[in-house]
């Protein structure tokens, strides 16, 4: 299922070039250190190169990989001067973000699949509510019927806010009493969209970590009854973190990943802070693809991941 373009390209671009300005300043500041003095890529410039990464809140993981992959390049081709190593870094972090599964789909929907359940997931704090807000938003602008189910029942803030976006986007939300099963919100939510014929449902749920276990049992269960109105639902579990908390960030999505089947990745708060390399990071190591970042407070700020033009915005020299 296509979706329309909410803004140009050029505009998006500028948003993304914004938004990771501060990435970009930090990065190009420890790659220039990095290559200071040098002509050729060398094992010194590899060590300066790694730290650099590393400090950019790539990961280590990741930025072991990133090195790996141009020691071989420099291996093969001999010699690789210090100002190529700007390409080479584009094309390696393009490619290992391809391999996560990365296309860029954002707000398509396949075809044929009618309601698309989306569960979403996340600690309290990262932006969950108001993404799935700007998401319902998105999807209605396209002309989609959407509906939000309030399964976070724990929370009331968490049910206020989610009606309150509810509001904005104009489409309805399920909700029940505070402290009801989250399943049985989930439930009520699917049959309300089925009834109506829906395109797209969103359910928020509890952001608890401090009992694993509780949090895996309850978006099992989850899980569980909504096949019972949709047998193929979820079809995406969207993992919500907060981009400028770095590290944290790669904490709380590898403990989700032990929870639940997480297919996808939303990143929020991009915009203002230096730690935008977790972006590469987190994706690399579950292998999964980020769907949508964040770059601002507007609607439009939450754009579909494009990782072609983030390695451009990220390593454009200009």
């Amino acid at each position: 299922m296509g979706f329309f373009n909410l803004f140009s390209k050029k505009e998006k671009k500028q948003t993304l070039d914004e938004g990771l300005q501060k990435t970009k300043t930090s990065v190009f500041e420890k790659l220039t250190r990095a290559v200071a003095g040098k002509s050729k890529v060398d094992d010194e410039v590899l060590d300066n190169l790694e730290e650099a990464l590393v400090t950019s809140d790539v990961g280590v993981e990741t930025t072991v990989e990133i090195i790996r992959r141009i020691e071989e390049r420099v291996a093969r081709d001999k010699y690789v001067g210090t100002a190529e190593l700007n390409r080479i870094l584009r094309e390696e972090v393009g490619a290992m973000l391809s391999e996560s599964g990365n296309t860029g789909a954002g707000y398509e929907l396949p075809e044929g699949v009618k309601p698309y359940v989306i569960m979403v997931v996340g600690v309290n704090g990262v932006g969950k509510t108001t993404t799935i807000g700007k998401l319902a938003w998105q999807f209605k602008q396209a002309g989609l019927k959407v509906y939000l189910g309030a399964a976070d029942t724990f929370r009331a803030a968490a049910v206020e806010q989610l009606c309150i976006w509810g509001e904005r986007a104009d489409v309805p939300v399920v909700k029940q009493q505070m402290g009801s099963d989250p399943a049985s919100v989930a439930y009520d939510t699917l049959q309300s969209a089925v009834a109506a014929g829906a395109d797209v449902v969103l359910i928020d749920t509890a952001g608890r970590l401090h009992n694993k276990v509780g949090l895996m049992n309850e978006l099992a269960k989850i899980k569980k009854v909504m096949k019972k109105v949709v047998p193929d639902a979820p079809h995406e579990v969207l993992l919500v973190l907060d981009g400028s908390t770095g590290q944290n960030a790669f904490e709380q999505a590898k403990q989700f990943a032990e929870t639940t089947d997480i297919n996808a990745l939303a990143i929020t708060k991009l915009d203002g802070t230096a730690k935008g390399g977790v972006v590469l990071g987190i994706s690399h190591q579950l292998g999964v693809p980020v769907k949508y970042i964040g770059l601002g407070e507007k609607m439009t700020d939450l754009q579909p991941f494009d990782k072609e033009a983030f390695v451009e915005s990220l390593f454009d020299q200009q």
